[in-house]
């Protein structure tokens, strides 16, 4: 079995497409905050900015994408796209609730 064999599968996708958002929040909230993780995200919510929030951190995975798309692991690629869509999903419920 082949090293791409292996990792062409729409599980790799999917986390990575769902823990890569989680570590683009925890680096804007380095970078962009000095305070407590709490006050940032407060600071988002008075703002009425958590789907923004949410829609930033997924930007990634448009990297994650292509890289996958030019390894020709395209298993791995739907796996980020469904991941996407999930997030897409709890951006628009947390929008509108």
């Amino acid at each position: 079995m082949k090293i791409a064999e292996k990792y062409d599968r729409l599980v790799i996708g999917l986390a990575g497409g769902l823990l890569l958002p989680v570590v683009a929040f925890f680096v804007s909230w380095l970078i962009l905050s000095d305070g407590p993780l709490s006050q940032y995200i407060e600071r988002f919510q008075r703002l009425n900015r958590i789907s923004s929030l949410i829609s930033l951190s997924a930007l990634p995975n448009l990297l994650l994408f292509f890289l996958f798309l030019w390894k020709n692991l395209y298993r791995s690629a739907r796996g980020v796209i469904f991941a996407t869509l999930i997030l897409a999903f709890v951006m628009l419920i947390v929008k509108f609730l």
